[in-house]
């Protein structure tokens, strides 16, 4: 009996162990230690490592969402919408108060989030849009992605080149930020105004721009501008231009735009290394808290994040100073 007793401590022992290790994963949940009376919050979000506006993002989340300003904070982060929603699906399980999300993909969401107003859970989109009614959620502080595509596409118009040929590097499809950014090109491409060399994905990877840009210069394909839909991608491209001998940037033979507003990518403006940078801000948390703790109210469910596009010829340190992320 001692011996069964001993083997059945054993398995309850090894069974916590488990559990525990299954519960702090690196692409998991995580979150603080919470106690009685902190505000349940589960995240669901695109990982850090995704790029330096996400970075910035998560950073931004854990800082407002933290013990310290009353909050029990969860997260989860993954670039697959399956795994966004299973997520979701484990949060409303587990009872948070509040679920905020920045979709990895416009659909898919509906069920989710009806499940959740049914258990009684607020809420909240950032960063990007989902296609769902509106009686879904209580608030969505995003960017207006589609305004990001227009002031960089009415920016590329206004350098009177006397042709566009366009390698177009787009981000992970299905977003709400690839949609956005990719719309206002579009258009040009079916009007004839600007030529699509190329249009592929690179599901905001670095390396793999540089691989679809490695692949054009391989080709002999004349391009001259190239469209990358965040500020790593952009990276990468110049690195398979700089290999190959092909000048960029300010008086160079190829235009040069990025997304995010990364610190260091506004440096390379400000070199003249590239052209263009649209702005995106990641800083939506402490909006979501306010209202969460009642410090503001809103008129419209949709809250829309003011921000601008930077042209090399006219980019201050200052601006730099002001809008950059990161180091």
């Amino acid at each position: 009996m001692r011996k069964f007793k001993a083997l059945l401590m054993s398995g309850v022992l090894a069974l916590s162990l488990v559990l525990t290790a299954c519960g702090s994963g690196g692409s998991g949940n995580s979150g603080n230690s919470g106690g009685d009376g902190l505000i349940k919050v589960g995240v669901i979000n695109n990982p850090p490592s995704e790029s330096g506006y996400r970075e910035a993002n998560v950073k931004d989340m854990e800082a407002v969402f933290s013990e310290a300003n009353g909050y029990e904070l969860k997260t989860f982060y993954s670039i697959k919408n399956d795994e966004q929603l299973q997520a979701a699906q484990g949060f409303i399980t587990e009872g948070v108060d509040y679920l905020l999300i920045s979709a990895a993909e416009t659909t898919g969401w509906d069920e989710v989030l009806k499940k959740a107003k049914e258990a009684g859970i607020k809420v909240f989109l950032f960063d990007r849009m989902i296609d769902v009614d509106e009686s879904l959620y209580e608030a969505a502080v995003v960017s207006d992605m589609a305004k990001e595509g227009e002031t960089a596409v009415q920016w590329l118009l206004s350098q009177n080149l006397s042709e566009y040929n366009v390698i177009h590097i787009q981000g992970a499809m299905g977003s709400d930020a690839q949609i956005g950014r990719t719309g206002a090109l579009d258009a040009q491409f079916n009007s004839g105004a600007m030529n699509c060399v190329v249009q592929q994905t690179a599901t905001w990877d670095e390396a793999e721009a540089k691989k679809i840009v490695e692949s054009v210069i391989n080709s002999g394909a004349d391009f001259n501008v190239i469209y990358a839909e965040n500020d790593g991608m952009a990276k990468g491209a110049v690195a398979a231009l700089d290999e190959a001998g092909i000048t960029h940037g300010v008086n160079g033979k190829v235009i040069v735009m990025g997304f995010d507003c990364n610190r260091w990518a506004l440096r390379e403006l400000l070199a003249g290394n590239w052209n263009y940078d649209g702005q995106c801000s990641p800083f939506q948390a402490q909006i979501i808290s306010d209202i969460i703790q009642g410090k503001t109210t809103v008129d419209s469910k949709i809250i829309i994040n003011e921000e601008k596009g930077f042209d090399a010829a006219t980019l201050t340190q200052a601006d730099i100073d002001t809008y950059g992320l990161g180091e």
